[in-house]
């Protein structure tokens, strides 16, 4: 037997419950990790309250976590007993002290990063990788606005822009935020409960605007994102932490300078074993020269799952959070 995270109903963090349950033997192309740390995520949050719906029930939750191989199947040749290894695009079940997933949803966890750091770090960082290098390809020199700098992809993103040549704009809900945003190397912020977002864009670039706004908040901020976005230039929706954004009107595309958008998935970008440890080692590559640093800013006990939870959800964290087994 095992512990785990579990639920049998959607809703708030008290649905949660740490229960024993039995971890299956790992198919001929599965593997058996022993978590050693998890990653905290808003989408965890999704599957909680059932905006995206689980499996069966009852279900565990979480998609990312860093460990140790304690078994594989058959057909596993990639992957061996005692291998050190990262996931961060599912299935379920990374709230657990052991998660049985499919080979090819793992990568190699390099000697010089932690487990707790990749944790912390694996899909938050593997977003930023697609959002910045793949979805638009920055090349240095843009002005871009990325909500919500001061949370875990914010951070990343902040510091990943910088390293790139960058002007990141990123929006945050206190002064303590805006520091901890610009420390990690946003070029500017907007504190969106003191300033007008959009007219802090116009100043910030001269009437330009920005050639593509990141923005992870969704129906709180659809219009104001729009706004911000340059003529034929895209906004990316990749988040709904104020809820999904619905009854869109392609029309104001067209009004407010035939942009694009795009509402992209990590799962859409790290679609084969191959382009998954390619982003992971661009990721770890930038960590191990130092222009990414992983501050893990909350630790919470697995069992504790459910008061991480209110922390994410409101907006008490910064940084990133990981559930240790």
């Amino acid at each position: 037997m095992a512990k785990r995270i579990q639920f049998s109903a959607y809703g708030g963090p008290e649905v949660l419950e740490y229960a024993d349950y039995q971890p299956t033997t790992p198919g001929p192309r599965e593997v058996r990790v022993r978590n050693r740390a998890i990653g905290l995520n808003f989408i965890d949050t999704y599957y909680r309250s059932g905006l995206y719906p689980a499996p069966d029930f009852p279900t565990s939750l979480g998609t990312e976590g860093a460990g140790e191989v304690e078994a594989v199947g058959d057909e596993v040749t990639q992957f061996k007993v005692g291998d050190r290894v990262a996931y961060a695009t599912g299935p379920l079940g990374a709230y657990s002290e052991l998660h049985v997933l499919p080979a090819d949803k793992l990568i190699h966890l390099p000697d010089s990063i932690g487990f707790e750091q990749a944790a912390a770090v694996m899909l938050k960082g593997l977003t930023v990788q697609y959002l910045l290098r793949q979805t638009y390809e920055l090349k240095g020199g843009e002005t871009i606005l990325f909500h919500a700098a001061a949370g875990g992809v914010g951070l990343i993103a902040c510091q990943w822009a910088r390293a790139l040549g960058v002007k990141l704009i990123g929006t945050v809900g206190s002064p303590e935020k805006a520091e901890l945003a610009r420390a990690n190397g946003a070029w500017a912020t907007i504190d969106y409960n003191r300033e007008n977002v959009a007219q802090r864009v116009l100043e910030l670039t001269d009437g330009a605007k920005c050639p593509v706004v990141y923005d992870s908040v969704g129906k709180d901020t659809w219009e104001t994102s729009l706004d911000c976005v340059a003529p034929r230039g895209l906004l990316v929706s990749f988040g709904n932490a104020s809820g999904p954004v619905t009854g869109v009107n392609l029309g104001i595309l067209a009004q407010k300078g035939s942009l694009f958008v795009t509402r992209p998935t990590l799962f859409g970008y790290a679609s084969t074993p191959e382009r998954l440890q390619a982003m992971a080692n661009e990721l770890f590559g930038l960590i191990a020269e130092g222009r990414i640093q992983v501050e893990i800013k909350q630790r919470f006990a697995l069992a504790d799952a459910a008061k991480a939870h209110s922390a994410l959800a409101s907006r008490q964290t910064t940084g990133s959070t990981v559930l240790i087994p």
